[in-house]
């Protein structure tokens, strides 16, 4: 195993916001249900605490990118987000040119509130808009409605927001082949930069798992795929990653230092963070619920070292989620192992039509497969 180089290897930071108007009932993020005045000043001084520990444990390195998770972190207002924004810039450890990027539901959208998050220094927003139809987002528990997107987007245009991603899933309950494409085309008409675009996936410990609801058909969900596919590239969209497509200048900063097995610290209630260090690569999870950690000295962080067996898996489970993949040089810098170790599934793989011959990405055949392919790494 090769020494590793931290300093070499991007750094994010991800920041969780676990509170919610309403659970979906698709949802298995941590997020949490909250009525009356939140205590957001107390969390973000807890959130701030945390931030400066985890800074500490990487003092020469800055942060390319930072994203706001939730749960509704459009609940949190500008004020309290500038506070953290603040502390961070006070570090010296923030890149001037950070991509700073903030998750809305259109149905929590406040001008003002907006208006003092781009002056916070929030450059991207992600807009978890899901369905423009009134009946789906009905199905799926949204507290807003396809008018709602169309004020949040106006709003962004007026502030004159540059960088913003729609959310839009497919294969919602009873959904036509027609319906899902009404609603990318829809997306589309916004000319928005980048677009998540995903199908609707029945997670346990959802409501969705527990009382599961009629879905299209496979037929039909391979309709959608293969023709939304065509209507994404004829409208100038590039698919760079599994779920996400981008026009030129717009993919985003952070989760591509995700999927190339970059680091990202991760602070907040439920917030999990990789660091590499001298000694191995760490992964980080802070404890979930947000009154543990409002009264956490420790922010309840637990830390666990990544086994040299298992960095294989790990790498090709992000790699192999990017269109391009990576090159092999990646692997042995990202993890310190020998890209020879690869060699004989990768060989093997390449055989069966599933991946490039020479780069760590999936093959047009193999791109169907991505979770068997990635998982053929676990016995590497």
């Amino acid at each position: 195993m090769s020494p590793l180089n931290p300093a070499s290897i991007p750094l994010a930071l991800y920041a969780h916001f676990p509170w919610c108007v309403r659970k979906c009932p698709y949802c298995d993020f941590n997020s949490h249900t909250h009525s009356g005045e939140l205590p957001e000043s107390a969390y973000v001084s807890q959130l701030i605490g945390d931030l400066s520990a985890e800074l500490a444990r990487v003092p020469e390195r800055r942060i390319s990118s930072v994203f706001f998770g939730g749960g509704t972190p459009s609940l949190i207002s500008g004020r309290e987000l500038a506070r953290f924004l603040d502390a961070l810039r006070a570090s010296g450890q923030l890149e001037d040119d950070a991509e700073i990027t903030l998750e809305a539901n259109p149905g929590t959208v406040e001008r003002q509130y907006f208006a003092d998050y781009v002056t916070a220094g929030v450059n991207r927003f992600s807009l978890g808009v899901q369905s423009f139809n009134d009946h789906a987002l009905t199905a799926l528990g949204r507290i807003h409605n396809g008018d709602d997107v169309y004020r949040a987007w106006d709003l962004l245009q007026q502030l004159n927001v540059q960088r913003i991603n729609i959310d839009l899933m497919h294969g919602l309950p009873e959904q036509t082949p027609a319906g899902a494409l009404d609603d990318l085309h829809k997306a589309l008409a916004l000319d928005p930069g980048h677009l998540s675009w995903y199908q609707l996936t029945i997670e346990p410990n959802t409501v969705f798992y527990r009382q599961q609801p009629t879905l299209p058909s496979e037929d039909a969900l391979t309709e959608i795929e293969i023709e939304g596919q065509a209507v994404l590239a004829e409208h100038g969209y590039v698919q760079y990653e599994i779920s996400a497509y981008a026009k030129s200048g717009h993919d985003c900063r952070h989760n591509q230092t995700y999927w190339t097995f970059g680091d990202y610290l991760g602070v907040g209630a439920g917030a999990h963070g990789k660091i590499t260090g001298p000694d191995g690569i760490w992964r980080t999870q802070r404890t979930r619920m947000p009154e543990h950690y409002l009264s956490a000295i420790d922010f309840g962080r637990k830390a666990q070292l990544i086994e040299r067996s298992d960095l294989p898996f790990e790498y090709m489970l992000n790699a192999l989620r990017l269109k391009q993949g990576t090159d092999h040089a990646l692997f042995s810098s990202r993890t310190g192992l020998s890209q020879q170790i690869l060699e004989p599934m990768h060989s093997e793989l390449v055989r069966k039509g599933l991946m490039q011959p020479d780069r760590h990405a999936l093959s047009d055949r193999g791109w169907w497969f991505y979770n068997d392919v990635a998982g053929a790494f676990l016995t590497t």
